[in-house]
C-alpha cells in the first residue's frame, strides 16, 4: 500500500448544501480542498480518535472526530473503498475504521446526546440524525419546547429553517429545569452571536463600499461588529475566507476585502464581500483595550497595545491577527498606466478594477467577483461590441459561469495576455494575438467607412452638376413639367408683343438657375418573392424555442409583471445555464421534429401538394409581358406627338375668329352641293364623313 491515499468527487455538506473536493489519506495528516470555495480541512494524523464507516445518501461516508473536539463529514465514497481506507487507518494512523447503520424507522422520540460540535437524536442507540451545533444561529426557549433556528445557505435548494425539540418535565426533587438545561448545552457550542464585554478596539466612521454606508467597527475576540445608522451585522471570523489589500489606480487611496461565507443578509440581498475604503492620507493613533502581557500572550508579537500609522495599515494589520489569514496583495502585473496594478473595465454595466493576483482574479467593487485560477476552464479576448478602440475579457470557469469583463483600453491588451500566458491559462484563440496586435493599432481611418464613401460619391456628383451650367445650352429634366428647357431662349418667344424700351431702364433679373437631375439608371427587376405555400406542413421548431414555448408561463409566474421583450432577455440567460444534459433532452426533441417535417413534406410533395406555384409564375410572367407592350405602344405614341411640334396642330381654343367664319362659309358651300347631287336619305358612311369633315382642323393652304 502506498503512503497517500486520493479520493476525488468527495463531497462535504455545508448548511445543506453539497461541495465537491478532493480527499486525501497520507501518514502525517487528512487534507480536504473544495472544488467550490478552495477552502482546506487540514486534519493532523495525531488528532484522529475516532473513525466510523457509514451508509449515507451519497454512497458511502466517514466520520472523522478529533481529541480537539473536531467533527468532519465526508461522503461519496464507494462500498469497495472500505477495505482500502480500514487498512490505511490502522496502519498509519492506529485507529480503526468502525461500520454503523443509521436508524430508519421513522420515530421522533428518543434520546438528545450532546457529543461535542454535535447534537445527536438517538433511537435504540442508532443515530436518526445528528445537528451540527455550528449551524445554530438563534436557541429560544418555551414550557416545555427549545427551538432552534439554523443560518441559511443561497446555494442549498432547499433549507431547514428551525426544529423543535419537545423535552418532558423532570423530577421536581432535582431543582433543574431540563428546558434550560437543554437549552445551555446548545448555546455552549452554537454559533450563537452574543456581544459580551468590551470590544478590543474601535473605528469610527469608515467608508464602506458593501453594504453601502459609514459603519463604526467594533473588534470583539470572536467576531466583528458593524454598527450603521440603519443596520448592524456581527460577522464571526470564521465565516472569513480571505483578506484582500488593493491599490487603486490613482495611488491615492486604498480597498481593503474581506471575502465571507457564508455571506452577511440584508433582506434578499447577500453581501459576499465586505469592502472599506480609505485613503492614504488618513492617520490613527490605536491603543487597544487590553494590557500588554495579554497583547503579548494572545497575539503572539502580530500586535503591540499602542499603535500608530496609515488608517487602512491599522485595519488591515488588526483583521490579520484575529482572523489569522494572510492578506493577498497584487503580483507584479504592471498595467499600461504608470505604478497602476489594476485594469479599468466594467462588469454588468458597471465600471470598476480588475486585479490580477498571483492566484486568481478580484474585481472591484459593484459587484465584487474572485475568481481562481484553478476554477477558470479558459480565457478568451474578444472584440469590444461598441468599437474598437477597446475590447473583452471573457472568462468561463468550469462549473459553466462565464464572466465578461468590457470596454478594457486596447493598450491593455499585450500586458493582460503576457499575464494569463505566464499563468498558463487556457486561451481560446491563442493564434490571433498577433492580429490582434496590428488590429488595435491601425486608427480608425483606415478602416472602410460606407457612409464616408457614400457621401464622398455625391459630392463628386454635384460637382459634375456644378461644371456643367458653363455650357451654352443645356438639357434639363424638370419632374413637374416634362419639357425641354433652352437656358439661352430670348425673353420675345415669351410672347409680350409691347416695345422693349419700356424694360430698359429696368434691371434685368437673373435667370434661375435649373438644378440638374442626373437621369437614373434603370433598376434591376427584384427577384419575386416565393409565395408561401399554406398546405404545406410547417416547419420544426428549435430546440431554443421548444424550451421556451414550455418555459414561458413558468417565467411570467417567477417575474409577475414582466414584458415580452424582458421574457426573450431573461430566456435567453436562463438557456445559456441549462445543464449539457438538459439541453441533450431539447435537441433530441428538435431533432425528432425535423424528422417528423422531412416525412411529412416528402408525402406532401408525392401527393402533388406545391405544384401550383409554377403555373401561377408563368401566368404571372405572361401578364407582365402584355402590360410592357402595351407601355412601349403609349411611349411611342407620346413620342410622335412631341416629334409632331406645335406649329402643325392647333386646338379649338386658339383658332381666330376669321377663322372659324371662314369655316363655316366653306361648310355650306359643301352641304348645298351634296344636297343636289345626291338624294335626302343619308346613309351611315355619309354621316359619319360628315362628322369628319366637322371636325377636322382646316389645313394651312384653306386659310389662305
Amino acid at each position: 500500500m502506498g503512503d497517500t491515499l486520493e479520493f476525488n468527487e468527495i463531497y462535504h455538506e455545508s448548511k445543506g448544501s453539497w461541495n465537491d473536493g478532493r480527499l486525501r489519506f497520507s501518514k502525517q495528516n487528512v487534507v480536504y480542498k473544495s472544488s467550490k470555495t478552495g477552502k482546506v480541512d487540514n486534519i493532523p494524523a495525531a488528532e484522529l480518535s475516532v473513525a466510523t464507516w457509514r451508509r449515507v445518501c451519497l454512497g458511502h461516508g466517514i466520520k472523522l472526530a478529533t481529541s480537539t473536539g473536531h467533527v468532519y463529514k465526508y461522503d461519496g465514497f464507494r462500498d469497495t473503498d472500505y477495505e482500502k481506507i480500514s487498512e490505511f487507518f490502522k496502519a498509519n494512523y492506529k485507529v480503526e475504521l468502525t461500520e454503523k447503520d443509521m436508524c430508519v424507522k421513522g420515530w421522533n422520540w428518543g434520546t438528545a446526546k450532546f457529543s461535542g460540535p454535535l447534537l445527536s437524536f438517538d433511537v435504540n442507540d442508532s443515530s436518526v440524525f445528528e445537528i451540527p451545533l455550528a449551524s445554530v444561529s438563534q436557541c429560544a426557549t418555551g414550557k416545555n419546547e427549545v427551538t432552534l433556528e439554523f443560518h441559511q445557505n443561497d446555494d442549498a435548494e432547499v433549507s431547514l429553517m428551525e426544529v423543535r425539540f419537545y423535552v418532558p418535565p423532570g423530577n421536581a426533587d432535582e431543582g433543574t429545569d431540563p428546558v434550560e438545561a437543554f437549552a445551555q448545552n446548545v448555546r455552549s457550542k452554537a454559533d450563537v452571536i452574543q456581544a459580551t464585554g468590551d470590544a478590543v478596539c474601535v473605528f469610527k466612521e469608515l467608508q464602506c463600499l458593501t453594504p453601502r454606508g459609514r459603519y463604526d467597527i467594533l473588534i470583539y475576540p470572536a467576531f466583528l461588529h458593524l454598527h450603521g445608522k440603519t443596520f448592524d451585522y456581527k460577522i464571526p471570523y470564521t465565516t472569513v475566507l480571505r483578506l484582500f489589500l488593493l491599490p487603486s489606480k490613482d495611488q491615492r487611496q486604498m480597498f481593503f476585502v474581506i471575502s465571507l461565507d457564508p455571506p452577511i443578509k440584508q433582506g434578499q440581498t447577500r453581501y459576499h464581500f465586505l469592502i472599506l475604503h480609505f485613503s492614504k492620507e488618513e492617520e490613527l493613533k490605536l491603543t487597544l483595550n487590553m494590557s500588554e502581557e495579554e497583547v503579548e500572550k494572545r497575539y503572539e508579537g502580530k500586535l503591540s497595545k499602542n499603535m500608530s500609522g496609515s488608517l487602512y495599515e491599522m485595519v488591515s494589520r488588526v483583521m490579520k491577527a484575529l482572523v489569522n489569514r494572510k492578506i493577498t496583495v497584487p503580483g507584479n502585473f504592471q498595467g499600461n498606466t504608470p505604478g497602476a496594478q489594476c485594469i479599468t473595465c466594467s462588469y454588468k454595466a458597471q465600471s470598476g478594477l480588475l486585479y490580477p493576483l498571483e492566484r486568481g482574479f478580484i474585481y472591484v467593487h459593484k459587484p465584487p467577483v474572485h475568481l481562481r485560477f484553478e476554477e477558470i476552464s479558459s480565457v478568451n479576448f474578444a472584440r469590444g461590441t461598441t468599437t474598437t478602440r477597446s475590447f473583452d475579457f471573457e472568462v468561463e470557469t468550469k462549473q459553466g459561469n462565464q464572466f465578461t469583463f468590457s470596454s478594457i483600453e486596447r493598450e491593455e491588451y499585450g500586458k493582460l495576455f503576457d499575464f494569463v500566458n505566464a499563468k498558463k491559462l487556457h486561451i481560446k484563440n491563442r493564434g490571433f494575438k498577433e492580429a490582434k496586435n496590428n488590429e488595435y493599432s491601425d486608427s480608425d481611418d483606415d478602416q472602410h467607412d460606407a457612409y464616408l464613401e457614400r457621401m464622398k460619391a455625391e459630392g463628386k456628383i454635384r460637382e459634375e452638376g456644378d461644371g456643367s451650367n458653363d455650357s451654352d445650352e443645356e438639357t434639363v429634366f424638370l419632374p413637374s413639367l416634362s419639357l425641354r428647357y433652352d437656358s439661352n431662349a430670348s425673353e420675345s418667344d415669351s410672347g409680350s408683343g409691347g416695345d422693349g424700351s419700356d424694360d430698359e431702364g429696368k434691371k434685368k433679373k437673373p435667370a434661375k438657375k435649373a438644378k440638374v437631375v442626373k437621369e437614373k439608371k434603370e433598376r434591376k427587376p427584384r427577384k419575386e418573392k416565393k409565395q408561401k405555400d399554406t398546405n404545406a406542413p410547417k416547419r420544426p421548431m428549435s430546440s431554443y424555442m421548444l424550451w421556451l414555448n414550455s418555459s414561458r408561463e413558468r417565467i411570467k409566474s417567477e417575474n409577475p409583471g414582466i414584458s415580452i421583450t424582458e421574457i426573450s432577455k431573461k430566456a435567453g440567460e436562463m438557456w445559456k445555464q441549462i445543464g449539457k444534459e438538459d439541453r441533450e433532452e431539447w435537441d433530441g426533441k428538435a431533432e425528432e421534429a425535423k424528422k417528423n417535417y422531412e416525412k411529412a413534406m416528402k408525402e406532401y410533395r408525392e401527393n402533388g401538394g406545391g405544384s401550383s406555384t409554377p403555373a401561377k409564375k408563368e401566368s404571372k410572367k405572361k401578364a407582365g409581358g402584355k402590360k410592357e407592350d402595351k407601355k412601349r405602344k403609349s411611349g411611342g405614341g407620346e413620342k410622335e406627338k412631341e416629334q409632331g411640334g406645335n406649329d402643325s396642330f392647333k386646338s379649338r381654343e386658339f383658332i381666330s375668329s376669321e377663322e372659324s367664319s371662314s369655316d363655316g362659309e366653306r361648310k355650306k358651300a359643301k352641304k348645298a352641293k351634296k344636297a343636289k347631287g345626291k338624294p335626302q336619305s343619308k346613309g351611315k358612311e355619309s354621316e359619319e364623313e360628315e362628322e369628319q369633315a366637322m371636325t377636322t382642323p382646316p389645313s394651312e393652304e384653306d386659310s389662305d
